[in-house]
């Protein structure tokens, strides 16, 4: 469907080309069943899993787990350090990553329990030292970080593969709250790696502005398990995304102070 809709706009991180710019979290939804669902109609192939929810010995757990839920023949697994506080944690989790296979890492370091914002010095930190130990070809870094420009730009020249800066707080539902912040961004990146939206979105118009920001796409879990109706959500951000990009795509008229005639004032 998108790439009907979308023709010849690519979608790559670190080399892997998405058919769909709508990453999906797995956490918080009412059964594992649903986060299935959730994950077939939003067209993501890209979910994020804290790596501590990964089991590392499968052949000898029993019963079924969250990994059994996820098409992984169509879904590129995104594990994420969620719940590391330092450097060296995000380390650790990065090597059991390798170690299990996994050939992309989402970073966020989060120590303010209250705000749930990233903490800026220990995820710089923290793509530095997973940067010196694992290169990009062996692992790509897609990093959840504020809306700080100078930040951002920190993080590129450290090797991130995707730059993730949240629109609000996680979970908060606010939408993008600084939107010359996110401009600066993706201006001081300037296409070298991708720009997603992490955090914060509340509802399908927050995936839309986002994506007729001209962001290469979005992350997003909370405005779908916690909807009333998480299927039916999951699929208006299908929707919500691609008329987001259409429209980015398409250039916006600009904005008068005074109103313009729709048809021509001339003779018939």
């Amino acid at each position: 469907m998108e790439n009907e809709l979308i023709a010849n706009d690519q979608f790559i991180v670190a080399g892997r080309v998405l058919s769909s710019r709508l990453l999906l979290g797995t956490g918080k939804y009412p059964t594992l069943e649903i986060m299935q669902r959730c994950h077939i109609e939003s067209g993501t192939n890209m979910v994020t899993v804290a790596l501590r929810r990964i089991p590392l010995n499968k052949e000898h757990e029993t019963g079924m787990d969250i990994m059994d839920y996820i098409d992984q023949k169509n879904i590129t697994i995104l594990p994420n350090t969620s719940g590391a506080h330092t450097a060296a944690e995000v380390l650790r989790l990065a090597r059991v990553a390798v170690e299990m296979g996994m050939k992309f890492l989402k970073i966020e370091v989060i120590n303010d329990l209250k705000t749930l914002l990233p903490d800026p010095v220990e995820t710089l930190k923290s793509v530095e030292m997973v940067r010196k130990e694992f290169p990009s070809n062996e692992l790509a870094l897609m990093i959840y970080t504020s809306d700080d420009p100078v930040v951002a730009v920190r993080l590129l020249n450290s090797g991130a593969d995707a730059i993730m800066p949240g629109g609000s707080p996680i979970g908060s539902g606010r939408g993008i709250e600084n939107r010359s912040n996110i401009k600066m961004i993706m201006e001081l990146v300037n296409g070298k790696v991708p720009v997603l939206l992490d955090a914060g979105i509340g509802c399908v118009s927050d995936v839309t502005e986002a994506m007729e920001l001209g962001m290469d796409g979005v992350l997003l879990n909370s405005a779908v398990s916690g909807a009333d109706d998480p299927v039916k959500m999951a699929k208006a951000m299908r929707y919500a995304w691609i008329s987001g990009r259409l429209s980015y795509l398409s250039g916006r008229i600009p904005r008068k102070l005074y109103g313009t005639a729709s048809s021509p004032m001339g003779d018939y």
